[in-house]
């Protein structure tokens, strides 16, 4: 019980500390991928208190990979086997130089996951559920819109509910007004959209193509066609970064997944949202604990795919760097 009591206190005492960058979560939309690909957001008991993790899955030349991702850091599974639904791996965890063997097995069915994690401490009841993502298109884009000489600028927004049905609104100096249909499929975004002003109604219908961060397109009304341009607001820090942490009491790795919206994962932990401004990247949040709160700040800068900061809290300071995930979709461009 005595040693149980320490290992408890060290975990407390890793939470508060290594917690450096949450993340958060967006509006997003049921994955349309089945079998084992994409992110798991787990549940498992730990002592009296439900700890989540994500299980995120993929695939290279030799077969499936995979990380368990928590507040404690990004840790490399190994032999990852998935056949028929039936799931298994081995987990290695290190706390203060002690090392954790654990072995899953488990199945997926419905984009459900259960099964068991064994270790020589004991075996533990896993549950989780295939985690959304966010629908493309989603976020803020800065369009210009080129009429005759003219060009006209505003933000374009769009925004997905839990269903992940599409919303969107256009703001600019003139005014703004809600679009309507809006739908996304195989690259295209559409959406309608009324102009009323000074006693005239112009209906609009955009038809564009998502690129990774650019979205380009034309607004055809009986009027004809006018070319629009956008980009992906916040684009420098949308992504997944692979972070290396370093603080005094330890050196570890974890996972940054910002969102279009500019929401973030971090870990498995919930940034509402990431502040940029120019290439400085700040956020804020809170630590819950039983009855206790811990503030945690970030401040950095991004460039060039890399990212270089420190992490506050009341324990003190770590160094985050890490590099954003280079990730190519399929007939997608980067620009």
């Amino acid at each position: 019980m005595e040693r149980r009591a320490i290992i408890t206190m060290a975990l407390v005492g890793l939470l508060v500390v290594s917690f450096v960058l949450p993340a958060g979560v967006s509006a997003q939309t049921r994955s349309r991928r089945g079998g084992l690909y994409g992110d798991w957001r787990i549940k498992m008991q730990f002592g009296e208190n439900e700890w989540e993790s994500i299980l995120a899955f993929s695939r290279n030349q030799e077969g499936y990979t995979g990380q368990w991702i928590s507040a404690f850091g990004a840790n490399e599974l190994k032999d990852v086997k998935f056949e028929e639904n039936k799931l298994s791996f081995t987990q290695v965890m290190r706390f203060g130089g002690q090392e954790n063997t654990s072995k899953f097995t488990g199945t997926i069915e419905q984009d459900e996951l259960a099964g068991l994690l064994v270790s020589d401490r004991g075996e533990s009841e896993i549950k989780g559920k295939r985690a959304p993502r966010t629908p493309r298109g989603v976020g803020s884009w800065d369009m210009k819109i080129k009429v005759g000489e003219t060009e006209r600028t505003g933000i374009l927004t769009i925004t997905a509910d839990k269903e992940g049905n599409l919303n969107g609104m256009w703001k600019s100096d003139r005014g703004e007004s809600k679009l309507t249909n809006v739908k996304y499929q195989d690259r295209k975004l559409t959406f309608d959209r009324v102009i009323e002003r000074e006693g005239m109604r112009l209906e609009l219908a955009f038809e564009g193509t998502v690129g990774y961060n650019s979205l380009e397109g034309v607004y055809k009304s009986d009027r004809g066609e006018v070319p629009a341009t956008a980009t992906l607001v916040g684009a420098p820090v949308i992504g997944t970064w692979n972070l290396d942490i370093e603080s005094e009491n330890r050196a570890y790795k974890q996972r940054l997944r910002v969102n279009p919206d500019m929401s973030a994962l971090y870990g498995s932990q919930v940034i509402k949202k990431i502040n940029l401004d120019g290439d400085k990247v700040s956020f804020k949040y809170v630590v819950e604990w039983g009855d206790q709160q811990f503030d945690v700040s970030f401040e950095g800068k991004v460039a060039e795919s890399k990212l270089t900061g420190e992490v506050k809290t009341s324990r003190g300071t770590s160094k985050v760097t890490g590099t954003r995930r280079q990730f190519r979709r399929r007939g997608s461009s980067r620009n």
